[in-house]
């Protein structure tokens, strides 16, 4: 797998799990009202994580040759909560099945 791929498959999913401690955070902040500590540990950490998914996907676009509408998915799956474990899975699963049936 290149390298490429490689990276946007752990930022994909280190992005899952900050999104993962940021809404435990928001859940203790807004329903618990126990404190925003959650929120403030990770949030930047969410924020920073966002921004590299999103520079993932770019870089596995371009090494992958993805066209338009799954750079377009890719992107927008940085939004919703864990879609961007399913993206990651889906893109894999491709790459996999291309390598498998393209001529060595």
């Amino acid at each position: 797998m290149p390298s490429a791929l490689r990276l946007f498959r752990y930022v994909a999913i280190a992005e899952a799990c900050s999104w993962a401690g940021l809404l435990i955070g928001m859940y203790f902040k807004y329903i618990a009202a126990t404190g925003d500590l959650g929120v403030k540990v990770f949030g930047p950490i969410h924020g920073a994580l966002f921004v590299l998914y999103i520079a993932g996907v770019l870089a596995a676009a371009r090494t992958a040759r993805w066209n338009l509408p799954t750079i377009a998915l890719g992107l927008a799956c940085a939004i919703p909560p864990f879609t961007s474990l399913w993206f990651e899975r889906r893109m894999l699963a491709r790459h996999l099945q291309e390598s498998a049936t393209s001529p060595r």
